[in-house]
């Protein structure tokens, strides 16, 4: 028998939880990459199988390296697993924001619900300075919500192999201005 383990819950927002991804999280992730429209900009290869997920999720060291990194997105209605959305010190040494969601969740406000809390988080929790976001340049409906949070192009580099990748970027003191702004 398996031990428990404690999963934590990272931040809220009105209609979303978001947590540390679990176990029993596999068939989801393998699920939501295994759509190739879901996986069509990031660069990603599916799983082959649902124990490849697992696999993934039990060597996923993140958490404990850096202190964040992708989240589960759990519905409050529901308590349905629709996705993923959180930080991830890329390659570069730069703090990534990123985001995956079931095609069926599309369109209705979860990703920039999601990534904002991420944002929120990241900023006023972590003390991050800066937080970037890389999209592919085709990939309008993600392009769309950086430009919601309030995320500024960059530059344009290649991304996971992905040429032609637009990178965006919000500062902590921009995040901050903007939220005064808002209020």
């Amino acid at each position: 028998m398996e031990k428990p383990i404690n999963i934590r819950q990272i931040t809220e927002t009105q209609r979303l939880v978001l947590r540390e991804f679990e176990l029993n999280d596999a068939q989801n992730i393998w699920k939501l990459n295994s759509d190739p429209e879901v996986i069509k900009y990031t660069g990603d290869p599916p799983f082959e199988t649902i124990e490849k997920a697992r696999e993934f999720l039990e060597n996923y060291e993140e958490y404990k390296k850096n202190g964040f990194g992708r989240w589960a997105v759990i519905t409050k209605t529901t308590n349905s697993f629709i996705g993923w959305c959180g930080l991830k010190l890329n390659e570069q040494n730069l703090v990534d924001l990123g985001y995956r969601f079931f095609k069926k969740e599309w369109n209705k406000g979860y990703a920039t619900e999601a990534a904002a809390a991420s944002l929120e988080y990241g900023f006023m929790h972590l003390n991050l300075n800066e937080i970037i976001g890389r999209v592919a340049s085709e990939n309008k409906g993600s392009i769309k919500v950086l430009e919601k949070l309030s995320m500024k192009y960059w530059k344009m580099d290649s991304c996971k192999g992905i040429e032609n990748s637009l990178y965006y970027r919000i500062t902590k003191e921009q995040y901050l201005q903007n939220k005064k702004i808002e209020d």
